[in-house]
Parts: C-alpha cells; sequence; structure tokens
C-alpha cells in the first residue's frame, strides 16, 4: 500500500500562497480576505472549517465566520450571502458542505457572486477558478506519475452537485465515471451490490460519503488507486470511508484520513482565495 501523502503537496502549495501573499503586503497592499459560512452542527463540517481558518492564517489570509444554526430560515441565509457578495473586503465566500436537509444546496451556492465563489461551484465562475476538490484529485493522480488517460473510475457520493462536478473534471482527463449514490439506500451491504463487477473493475475508486469503513477490502482490486474523501469524526477521532484492514500487503495507492484529501483541499481553498482576489484587485 503506497500512501500518497496530501500533507506534503499541501504544503507545496500553501508555501507557494504565503510567498505571494507577503509580496502583496511589502507592497503596501492588503491580505486576501476569505468569508466561511458554516450551518448547523455537524462534527466533521466544523472540523475542515477550522482546519480552512488554521491553514489561512499560517499563509496571512484573513478569515471570517458566519454561523447558521439549523433552525434559521433559508431566507436568513440568502441574506448573509448577499451581503457578503456586496462587502468590498471579502475576496471569497466558502459555504462549507454539506448542508442540513432544510436548505436548499443549489439554490444558495447559486446566490455566490461567481467571481467570490471559491469552491468553483457557479456555472458561470471565471475559468481560473477551479473546484478545490477536483484540484486535490487532481494533484493526487499527477503525484503518482502514471498514465490514467482512458482509464475507468467510479464514484460513491451523496450529492448530485459534486457528482456531476466529479464527472466533468475527469473527462476534461480522459477519465471515464460510473457511480452510485448512497442516499439512495438501495443497498445494506456491498456483498448485495449487482455492480460489484464495475467497482472491482475501476482503476480509480473515488468514495465521498462519510460512513466510516463501509469500502472492504473486497471491494478493492491490486493496482488500484483509491481517493478518499469522505470524513467522520467519532470520539475525538477522524475516518475515511475506506476500511484499511487487510491493505496493507496490497499494491494500492490511497489517499490516508486523515493527511490526504482534506489538506490539499483546504491549500486550493487558499489558492483560489488569492485568484479571486486577483482577479477583484485588476
Amino acid at each position: 500500500m503506497k500512501i500518497i501523502d496530501g500533507k506534503k503537496i499541501g504544503e507545496k502549495i500553501k508555501t507557494k500562497i504565503a510567498e505571494e501573499v507577503f509580496s502583496l503586503i511589502q507592497s503596501g497592499e492588503r491580505r486576501p480576505s476569505l468569508a466561511i459560512i458554516l450551518a448547523g452542527d455537524r462534527s466533521d463540517s466544523a472540523l475542515y472549517v477550522s482546519l480552512k481558518e488554521k491553514s489561512a492564517k499560517e499563509v496571512g489570509i484573513d478569515t471570517s465566520l458566519y454561523l447558521i444554526k439549523e433552525d434559521d430560515s433559508e431566507e436568513d441565509f440568502m441574506k448573509t450571502i448577499e451581503f457578503l457578495n456586496k462587502d468590498d473586503s471579502v475576496d471569497g465566500i466558502l459555504v462549507q458542505l454539506p448542508l442540513p436537509k432544510k436548505f436548499n444546496t443549489e439554490k444558495i451556492l447559486k446566490k455566490i457572486n461567481p467571481i467570490k465563489d471559491v469552491d468553483g461551484f457557479c456555472v458561470d465562475k471565471p475559468q481560473e477558478i477551479l473546484s478545490p476538490v477536483m484540484l486535490a484529485i487532481k494533484e493526487s493522480l499527477t503525484s503518482l506519475k502514471k498514465d490514467f488517460k482512458n482509464k475507468k473510475a467510479f464514484l460513491f457520493y451523496n450529492s448530485e452537485i459534486f457528482k456531476n462536478e466529479v464527472k466533468s473534471f475527469l473527462k476534461t482527463q480522459n477519465i471515464s465515471l460510473e457511480s452510485f449514490c448512497m442516499k439512495d439506500e438501495l443497498i445494506k451491504n456491498n456483498e448485495t451490490l449487482s455492480f460489484v463487477g464495475m467497482i472491482k473493475g475501476a482503476d480509480i475508486l473515488i468514495s465521498a460519503v462519510g460512513r466510516p469503513g463501509f469500502i472492504k477490502k473486497d471491494l478493492i482490486t491490486e493496482g488500484m488507486t483509491i481517493i478518499d474523501i469522505g470524513i467522520t469524526k467519532e470520539n475525538d477521532k477522524v475516518y475515511g470511508d475506506v476500511d484499511l484492514k487487510g491493505l496493507n500487503q496490497m499494491d494500492i495507492n490511497i489517499t490516508p484520513v486523515p493527511g490526504g484529501v482534506g489538506p490539499m483541499t483546504v491549500a486550493c481553498v487558499l489558492k483560489n482565495t488569492l485568484i479571486a482576489y486577483k482577479l477583484r484587485n485588476k
């Protein structure tokens, strides 16, 4: 088992950002600024937000956190975004996903000013801004120095928005995608999957579900690259979607949790914030 070191990759990205921010400050410019909206009380979401705040501070980017309670109205949520859209001191806006079920995720994300959308979900976003998670997937694959052209990928997901992002991104890399939405609840365990062969035949397995260890060894084949985006915090421990038992001796590449996709995604959010800052201050 070969570990894809997301911390190392993320630190390289952050070093470049810090150098650019320092140069801006030295020339008398203000620091870039990122506004983060956290809705509900999911522990994994709070964890991700804290990591983003910490990393932003390390590279010299200012952050502000806006908390939305689960019993707040969607109208109040939208007003918060409207306020941040108009605030000239805010360069980037990030809504931490997933949102509580009562909120219309697609409607809320569309409300963000595209030039401030550092998560890259807006259809009419600047071409310079790409989804941080997609960039993390790209960085993971690039680090292996393997040719993935015309390879196959399989995705477990919860969000249709996310699935569409992954599919579009992989298409640009000439990688085909099959997927399954875990919210469909059509299965109770992996052994009853009618498409187990399809999963085991994939060169790349991506999971962004948030179900600790639900991907077992019996779904993984030799030579597979696994991108584990799922993260769940239980009793002060963090778990990914992949059960690592029995995988040590297998010829696979995998992003660990923690220390894999997370650090890369955080670094790429900051990279997008700097890009948004530059675009707004041309």
